[in-house]
């Protein structure tokens, strides 16, 4: 068993302590002269929060598991961040860790080497070896965390597209029912009352696989599992990093902790990289991208509600009806809408069309130019078949190529962020999430939208834009039950570089002319977010703020009647007026009080129905 193993620790040299001094790490070993295995463990603020996690790699050449003895370990030094980015929940973004590099030896005398990192909000760590011999394969990695039994965790279960629920796991219940599980990126865990661990990975490059979380054998016990079951390694090859965003849940949610630790950017000129709404026809009409005239809607849509881009999806290459997918962006162009594109990754579901245009670099690059030509703006591209090499190659190979062209990309039917937004600006955001667009399959995010809502912002919008397209105020296939109040917080709550907006044209035309200018003006990128308030699954309230104009949003995610407290102190100093959307007497209508004093304590209280919410708009 794995707690066996790790019975007798003791530390080896020195510990890795935050520039904070609220984290540390321990290195361990069963014994630090002789070989064997060879974990972690974390305090934080002096109490330990982790114990035990072990280390570990395996090639079809070498082993790095239970017959490791340290060999060095580096001096001690200082990382600074300190970058700009075009997209995400902060524009300017700084963060500070201590570094060392522990290297060990194994009895064949083969080296690893583990970079460690310890930030002020997390940790990271990344190995790293020499593949000295032709045809070497990785066969696995050995990276376990142990997670308290009591511990409360917020896990999806593992798909391709990232594309299900985070359920709460309560405290206490039985590790059985964690058993034979494989669960996907980000993992929520409340360790201690109050104290959070977000678990994901970060700077996946060209040669990499995506991992996974597998607990089969221990319902408590998590380990990394690798999307490839052999992956070449060749010359001096370093892991992605694992990252353990490690506080309070104001730590966690206002991490940038994933793209902290992934390459800078590649492009140098960001100028033509901008963020906006999107009208988006799919939600409401399905086929509708194949109807000249339904896409004009949309497109005049876009220009009524001042949004700077039409998402034309699938099925625009048998576009009929007046005219074709050429006209429609000669349309929009005529009106200053720029249009983006839908594509077909065809790596995966091959029915919709267009098919294969994007594979071959040959095809690639021919279709970006045309699109170029016709001066679209980006693309949209859809159902990717999983996080293998290959497909981690594929996706560098389309961003790579459609900076070229300066277009815009969007990841749908796809992998969770990895800090790619930093590395490749024009990848404006991704899927990854069961969203709005589900009201038209199936009938679950009815009854379990509030509640799910009120979870994303504490897990997967965390690592990177999120394209949940919010904002639905008239029904799909199936009816939403939120309040107007909430949907209307939803574009403001979720950060998505593209915000595209769902609903019927009708419905966006017919909300209160307040709420129609708050939606005209919405920014969809940040210079900084704070989480004002909150718990998973309950109720969340998140302040962005873009320029000096600070967005305040909150939902209920229960089925009763709420009033949220919100602390605006360190947002708005006296003196200040506050505008605020909020619920109705009718979970379809709005309650608007438009420039008003702030209260005098600054603690602003918002009576939310059940399933509600609000927003706020502080200048």
């Amino acid at each position: 068993m794995m707690f066996a193993l790790y019975a007798f620790c003791c530390q080896l040299k020195g510990n890795i302590v935050s520039p904070n001094g609220k984290l540390k790490v321990i290195i361990e070993s069963s014994k630090s002269d002789v070989y064997g295995g060879v974990s972690f463990s974390v305090d934080y603020e002096g109490k330990r929060m982790l114990s035990r996690t072990a280390l570990g790699l395996e090639t079809n050449k070498q082993q790095w598991t239970d017959n490791m003895k340290l060999k060095s370990v580096s001096k001690a030094r200082r990382i600074t961040d300190d970058y700009r980015m075009v997209t995400g929940k902060r524009s300017h973004c700084r963060n500070r860790a201590t570094e060392q590099v522990y290297s060990f030896v194994n009895r064949d005398g083969q080296n690893m080497d583990v970079t460690f990192r310890v930030y002020d909000d997390g940790i990271a760590f990344q190995y790293g070896i020499n593949a000295a011999e032709a045809e070497e394969q990785l066969l696995g990695e050995h990276t376990t965390y142990i997670i308290p039994q009591q511990a409360k965790r917020w896990m999806q279960s593992y798909s391709v597209g990232y594309e299900g629920f985070y359920p709460l796991a309560n405290a206490g219940t039985p590790a059985e029912s964690h058993k034979m599980n494989k669960w996907g990126y980000p993992a929520l865990v409340e360790l201690q009352e109050s104290v959070f661990l977000l678990v994901t990975e970060a700077n996946i490059r060209r040669g990499h696989c995506g991992s996974f979380l597998y607990n089969g054998e221990d319902g408590d016990v998590y380990k990394v599992g690798l999307s490839n079951k052999q992956l070449s390694v060749q010359g001096e090859w370093v892991s992605p990093w694992r990252l353990l965003i490690m506080g309070n849940l104001s730590d966690v949610v206002e991490s940038t902790l994933v793209t902290d630790v992934s390459d800078p950017s590649v492009i140098k000129n960001v100028d033509w990289i901008n963020p906006g709404p999107v009208s988006w026809v799919y939600w409401a009409y399905n086929h509708g991208s194949k109807d000249y005239q339904t896409v004009k809607e949309y497109i005049d849509l876009a220009v009524t509600m001042k949004w700077p881009y039409n998402l034309i999806d699938w099925e625009w290459d048998v576009m009929a009806n007046g005219g074709g997918v050429e006209d429609a962006i000669k349309y929009a162009h005529k009106h200053n809408v720029k249009s983006l594109l839908w594509y077909n990754s065809s790596t995966q579901w091959l029915a919709p069309k267009p098919l294969y245009r994007l594979n071959k670099r040959e095809n690639r690059e021919k279709e970006y130019k045309w699109l170029s030509d016709l001066g679209v703006a980006g693309i949209k591209v859809d159902f990717f078949a999983d996080d293998s090499v290959a497909m981690i190659d594929y996706y560098i190979d389309l961003l790579e190529d459609a900076a070229k062209y300066k277009l815009l990309v969007n990841f749908h039917g796809a992998t969770i962020p990895r800090g790619w937004q930093r590395t490749y600006p024009n990848l404006m955001s991704y899927e990854a999430v069961y969203g709005a667009e589900w009201y038209n399959n199936k009938p679950i995010l009815t009854e379990k939208a509030a509640v799910h809502n009120a979870t994303l912002p504490f897990t997967r919008n965390v690592i990177g834009s999120m394209d949940y397209t919010p904002g639905t105020f008239s029904d799909s296939q199936h009816p939403h039950i939120t309040s107007h109040g909430h949907e209307l917080a939803l574009p403001v709550l979720f950060e998505s570089a593209l915000q595209h907006m769902p609903d019927r044209p009708s419905a966006y035309y017919s909300l209160p002319e307040p709420v129609k200018r708050l939606l005209s003006g919405l920014p969809t990128a940040w210079d900084d977010t704070k989480l004002l308030g909150g718990y998973p699954g309950v109720e969340v309230v998140m302040a962005r703020r873009k320029g000096d104009i600070w967005y305040i949003a909150g939902v209920n995610g229960t089925n009763e009647a709420k009033t949220l407290s919100v602390p605006l102190q360190s947002i708005a100093k006296k003196g200040k007026k506050i505008s605020i959307f909020m619920d109705g007497k009718t979970q379809r209508s709005f309650s608007i009080k438009e420039n008003i004093p702030l209260p005098k304590n600054r603690i602003l209280t918002v009576d939310c129905l059940p399933r509600g919410g609000f927003v706020a708009v502080i200048k």
